[in-house]
């Protein structure tokens, strides 16, 4: 909260000027200070001449606990539209890894209704048991029974390891589960992997704009939780031979109310390939220099049956919706083969791509950074090279 230091107040009225939000007034010469409106802003604090306003944090409760009681790794999995989303089959292949470099137990995590019959997918997939909560009332996703449960589970069971899809429906109740739960989270992580010693949780992602890539460790608190993008680890190999052992989990129906209701649930027709499980990717960049110029990536993906995608930059100027974006604030996708069209390589946009198969950049800078991470790269003026490319293709496909 904002403290104020009475005896230090000379009530010069600077703080009340800088406040954003109102918070502040001078009272009989000292300020005063409305707690519901600030927002610890900090603004006032810089602002006072006289050093009389402190932000004074509340002291963190300290949890006593024992991390040795905490073992295992878990995946949350993602139950949509009556199905597995492919997410949890990449977390499952990277989890499978830190799992055995632990010497624990992988376990899924399968919250829904009606998914019993699912679960045996999980195991396929590298999980050793799966812990099922089936119930009617967890048809539909919502927030608060989601996270009630999840954490139910966590104080059940405690897991050292939490992985999670950075999807919308993960972005939206598992920062609650971490928050509840009073432990940390790294969003949107690229790498993962274990420091043996101390079982810590290396949590590796994009920071400052995509300009360095951060490890985050979380060495005081358990569980550790982190979430990953769609396409950016890899599936293991389903095993059919694999042994299915599902413990199923009933809970209270305190923990299933909430005050929201789902009236209606409407889903997008996608028309075109799907940019996300595109197996051909074809990606404007700013080098496209206009709008027009875009029909020629359009048209090289028509002819190999492949997704548009594009880089901020594009999207920003209008040239393509934002749901073509591909990057750190767009998707992240791993077609077989993905080919840059005018494409820098800024690390924001790499990496959404980088998990490519085969990564063709065509671009008239030779040191262009997409060129660092391209399988082939084509040095040349991409509005002439793709009238040329997309030619050749017509000749081959006898068009």
């Amino acid at each position: 909260m904002l403290k104020i230091d009475k005896d230090k107040c000379t009530g010069c009225g600077e703080c009340e000027e800088v406040c954003a939000f109102g918070a502040i007034s001078i009272k009989e010469d000292v300020a005063e200070v409305d707690h519901d409106s600030c927002t610890l802003c900090g603004t006032c604090v810089d602002t006072c001449p006289s050093g009389a306003l402190e932000i004074e944090a509340k002291k963190a409760e300290q949890r006593s606990f024992n991390k040795d009681e905490w073992r295992g790794v878990w995946v949350v999995a993602e139950f949509r539209l009556g199905k597995i989303f492919p997410v949890t089959f990449e977390l499952l292949g990277c989890a499978r890894r830190l799992a055995d470099k632990l010497g624990v137990n992988l376990s899924a995590v399968l919250i829904g209704s009606g998914v019993r019959e699912s679960a045996d997918e999980l195991i396929k997939y590298g999980a050793d048991q799966v812990y099922v909560v089936d119930n009617p009332k967890l048809a539909q996703f919502l927030e608060v029974p989601y996270t009630n449960v999840l954490v139910h589970l966590i104080k059940k069971y405690r897991p050292e390891i939490i992985l999670a899809g950075a999807t919308a429906q993960g972005r939206s109740y598992i920062p609650a589960v971490a928050t509840k739960l009073e432990t940390g989270l790294t969003a949107d992580c690229t790498e993962l992997d274990v420091r043996e010693e101390d079982r810590a949780l290396l949590q590796t992602r994009p920071a400052f704009g995509g300009n360095l890539l951060a490890t985050i460790v979380c060495p005081n608190h358990r569980p550790q939780m982190a979430t990953v993008r769609p396409h950016v680890m890899k599936a293991m190999e389903p095993d059919e031979s694999r042994k299915v052992t599902i413990i199923r989990v009933e809970v209270s129906d305190l923990l299933l109310e909430t005050s929201t209701k789902i009236l209606d649930s409407i889903v997008e027709e996608q028309t075109g390939v799907d940019l996300s499980n595109a197996d051909v990717i074809i990606t404007a960049g700013r080098g496209m220099e206009s709008k027009e110029n875009i029909s020629m990536v359009e048209e090289l993906a028509k002819l190999l049956d492949g997704a548009v995608g594009a880089t901020r930059a594009v999207t920003d100027a209008g040239w393509l919706s934002e749901r073509h974006q591909i990057g750190q604030t767009g998707k992240t996708v791993s077609p077989k083969l993905y080919i840059g069209c005018g494409v820098s390589g800024a690390i924001q946009h790499v990496v959404g791509m980088k998990g490519s198969d085969i990564i063709v950049a065509i671009n008239k800078d030779p040191d262009a950074p997409i060129f660092d991470v391209s399988t082939y790269g084509i040095v040349g003026d991409v509005k002439e090279v793709l009238p040329k490319l997309i030619d050749k293709i017509k000749k081959e496909k006898g068009l």
